[in-house]
């Protein structure tokens, strides 16, 4: 990036820090913004004050101090002034980075939903992007939009503390101001550019310090204690974290020396112009040609002025924000509102009829073609199976019925209409999926089965039943209350099966609440066949009501369905119901007869990981 570009970008990041302000409420932005003005010119009052205390004492008679005390008021109402400003400063500082927080978390969030498909977002560029974005800091070089939003505002009141205590200089002697600004100028410059210097060779060894914290928290981890004391790798393990800490910090560690070596120019540009205005001021002040409260004043507004611009992590913090705000920005151009329809778009009247046209699909990350020219059409209400084997294009299919993915070539139809013309929101109303690695939330029973959905509990108790989740319902301790997370206060962990209950009912509810489709990718993998042959008993009472699309592996199951569908490589290769496919004798008939043959052998093909006591 040019020079000249960089500044131009710097200038739109600090305006951008500042625009952010507003997210952190009127009264505390402007309580704070008052305090930092406030404390940037009360060195310059307070070096007034101290003059006027010391003149007025040089001037004041033997027994007499009543033209003592106007002064003396003025001095301590300074000095209380910067105690309690400093007192409120930090809380008020908190609260204003707080709220700019979480309202920069909400835009991201409302950023990287709004796309409609989920295609930009498995970009790995959009998801570093994100994670840099997502402003959680880690290290002490990692900032907020909230604290590089205070940063900046602090930093340009600091300039106007520079221009107060100068104001005061100069009302005393011109030559002062050169003096002394010059030199603090050249301070700060050499302050920021270690400081930055820095800050660049300890970011350089980020990975190493990630991956030092990975080994140092896997040391500690219970869950990966038990493999530790078995195969012993304690010893690998510490020395692993400890190479990586040493790769980091040597780099750190050096340059810290480099700095340390370097202070005396630092510190001959403090002292020196100090020492010269304080000798200056001194000898006038000995010889009569200045007061000693002048001599007080410039003393005072003279450290002032280079503890004003000295200070250099205000700078620190603007540089720490600046990878965040850069990738929110290059977010926004990728992750650009395509929604086609208003959040408000009608339902659909009816279960409809679904048509695949000429379907095919492949992965942006890929040259294979997942689906290929494929036609399929499901009639209202009924109950299809896909099946095949891995990679046959079963999952893929769903989520483009689901707008997750839009498809390469061909249409997908709902009763003739293109469901993009539809609007990818309005028509995921009418679905209730039930996804493979589907998510469980640390939150009540309740909670993940409504997902924020209005709670009617008859419907909510009727869902359960028919997913057969109301057995395991029984058993936990606080019933629909009960956290389903061992983290949480009188939470508990469920089996994986029991967390396919959960999301089963969670689809069951949405289908009684008014949504037409059903889907079902491996809903029951970590069941037993037993209960998977009653849950789909049950599911198909629910075909009555809505179209459901299964897919599962276990062909003993799905041969209850009105038909059945064999992927392979991206088409169709059999359809018809369980009975024809037998008859035929193709492909899935020989799949159903191996796995009939493996279950009669008492093989069980279900991942389980410990039930609910």
């Amino acid at each position: 990036m040019a020079r000249s570009e960089e500044q131009r970008e710097m200038l739109h990041l600090r305006r951008q820090l500042l625009g952010l302000l507003r997210d952190g409420g009127w009264f505390a932005t402007a309580l704070f913004s008052v305090i930092q003005l406030v404390q940037t010119v009360l060195p310059a009052l307070t070096a007034l004050a101290t003059a006027a205390v010391v003149d007025s004492v040089g001037r004041t008679s033997s027994g007499s101090v009543s033209r003592v005390v106007a002064p003396l008021a003025l001095l301590a109402s300074t000095l209380i002034a910067a105690q309690v400003l400093m007192a409120i400063q930090m809380p008020t500082m908190l609260i204003v980075q707080s709220r700019i927080d979480v309202a920069y978390r909400e835009r991201l969030a409302g950023l990287t939903s709004q796309s409609d498909t989920i295609t930009v977002l498995e970009q790995p560029a959009v998801q570093d992007l994100i994670a840099t974005a997502n402003a959680e800091p880690s290290t002490w070089i990692e900032k907020t939009p909230g604290q590089g939003a205070t940063s900046q505002l602090m930093l340009m009141v600091r300039y106007l503390g520079l221009i107060s205590s100068a104001l005061v200089l100069v009302r005393f002697s011109w030559w002062l101001v050169p003096l002394l600004v010059l030199p603090a100028f050249a301070y700060r410059a050499l302050a920021l550019r270690q400081w930055l210097n820095h800050f660049r060779i300890w970011a350089a060894g980020i990975n190493h310090h990630r991956r030092y914290q990975y080994w140092s928290k896997l040391a500690f981890a219970p869950s990966e204690g038990k493999e530790i004391r078995v195969f012993g790798l304690d010893d690998w393990i510490s020395r692993t974290g400890q190479t990586h800490s040493l790769t980091h910090m040597r780099p750190v560690w050096a340059d810290d020396y480099r700095a340390a070596r370097a202070k005396w120019l630092q510190s001959a540009l403090l002292f020196v112009p100090l020492l010269i205005a304080f000798l200056a001021v001194c000898v006038q002040t000995e010889h009569g040609r200045t007061s000693l409260a002048t001599e007080t004043v410039v003393l005072t507004a003279a450290w002032a002025t280079f503890q004003g611009i000295g200070y250099t992590f205000d700078s620190i913090n603007v540089q720490g924000v600046v990878p965040v705000m850069r990738a929110y920005n290059k977010l926004a151009g990728a992750l650009t509102d395509t929604r086609r329809e208003p959040a408000d778009a009608p339902a659909l009247t009816k279960t409809p009829t679904l048509t695949f046209e000429k379907v095919g699909f492949r992965y942006p990350a890929t040259e294979r073609d997942i689906l290929k020219s494929l036609d399929l059409e499901i009639e209202p209400g009924e109950l299809l199976a896909l099946v095949g084997m891995n990679g046959a294009g079963k999952s893929t299919l769903t989520k483009l019925l689901a707008g997750l993915y839009e498809p390469t070539s061909g249409t997908i139809r709902a009763d003739g209409r293109d469901i993009a013309e539809i609007g990818y929101t309005a028509w995921r109303r009418e679905l209730a999926i039930v996804f493979q690695d589907f998510v469980r939330y640390p939150l009540s029973a309740r909670e993940n089965v409504a997902l924020g959905a209005h709670v009617d509990q008859d419907l909510l108790d009727s869902a359960a039943r028919e997913a057969g989740f109301d057995e395991v319902l029984a058993r936990l301790p606080d019933g629909w209350d009960t956290p389903l997370s061992k983290e949480l206060a009188g939470g508990v962990d469920l089996s994986g099966g029991q967390w396919q209950q959960v999301v089963l009912t969670r689809a069951v509810y949405a289908i009684k609440r008014g949504a037409k489709i059903l889907v079902l990718d491996e809903p029951t993998a970590h069941l037993d066949v037993r209960t998977e042959f009653e849950v789909f008993e049950r599911l198909t009472r629910l075909a009555r009501d809505a179209t459901v699309i299964l897919i599962s592996h276990r062909l003993s199951t799905v041969r209850q369905a009105d038909r059945i569908v064999l992927l392979e490589n991206g088409r169709i290769a059999e359809s018809g119901s369980h009975e024809e496919l037998l008859g035929r004798g193709g492909d899935y008939a020989a799949m159903f007869t191996i796995q009939a043959e493996r279950f009669q052998s008492g093989y069980e093909d279900r991942v389980e990981e410990g039930e609910l006591l």
